[in-house]
């Protein structure tokens, strides 16, 4: 986890050159880690995929390097509580992790505070930007929709490297969930040491935006967000953004490329 507001600027500085989204500090997704049911548990593990799990919450860089995971969630609980009892949710909601203040925006006299991207299957916050709805969206909000799933993705990836590189993730781990926490732990740790740079990067997995599955695995996604009504901030700030992707910060193409999501 990044300790001053430079590193912060440097993983934002990396999002916008590689991903074209500003004031980005990471990526954030959760995946189900496919394990034996233990004993007694009844169906504390069992998730609504029909299978028994833990769940890794991950936060990313520009790099696909994890900077932040939470290991051993029980696979029922929803994906907004595995990252509302996470140490990342209270440390971000009581701002002591040295985050910067909002900055202005490339190309423009706007500021816009630094955040997160995750998908739908997350709370919509100041700090935590997800997608608009789909359904009745307005070509604006699937630019920005776009846009975001540009930055998004790196976990994905992130989460794709750790499953093709680390074969225990193609099946069931065999082993208690507090075994099973300590190997996702490791892998996770052994990824970064392999992502320490980028000439290591490109040596440990080919540095493409979509990274292809060529075999099963056992990381699963998590469901999507319940009812979770955002607070007025957090609507402005997306709105905000929205606006300046399609104004300010538009880059070429991204009206054809939205109108494919």
């Amino acid at each position: 986890m990044p300790e001053t507001e430079a590193e912060w600027k440097k993983i934002a500085d990396d999002f916008y050159r590689k991903t074209d989204f500003p004031n980005c500090i990471g990526a954030l997704d959760g995946k189900h880690v496919s394990i034996l049911p233990p004993p007694n548990s009844g169906s504390l593990y069992f998730n609504y995929k029909n299978h028994f799990s833990i769940v890794l919450l991950a936060l990313v860089d520009a790099y696909c390097r994890f900077t932040f995971v939470d290991i051993g969630a029980y696979g029922r609980v929803s994906d907004g509580g595995v990252f509302y009892n996470s140490t990342l949710a209270k440390a971000l909601d009581d701002n002591i992790l040295n985050i910067p203040a909002a900055r202005k925006l490339p190309n423009s006299n706007n500021s816009s505070p630094y955040v997160i991207v995750a998908d739908d299957a997350f709370p919509l916050k100041e700090y935590l930007l997800k997608p608009y709805p789909i359904r009745n969206s307005s070509p604006e909000n699937r630019v920005f929709n776009y846009r975001l799933s540009r930055a998004r993705r790196t976990v994905e990836n992130a989460f794709g490297q750790l499953s093709q590189r680390f074969r225990i993730f193609a099946r069931t781990i065999p082993f208690s969930p507090e075994k099973a926490q300590v190997i996702t732990m490791a892998a996770c740790c052994l990824h970064n040491f392999l992502m320490r740079d980028q000439t290591s990067e490109a040596e440990y997995m080919p540095d493409k935006e979509n990274i292809p599955t060529t075999g099963p695995s056992q990381l699963t996604a998590m469901s999507r967000q319940g009812s979770n009504r955002p607070s007025l901030n957090a609507q402005r700030t997306r709105d905000a953004l929205c606006e300046y992707l399609n104004t300010d910060g538009l880059i070429s193409g991204q009206e054809n490329m939205a109108v494919e999501l």
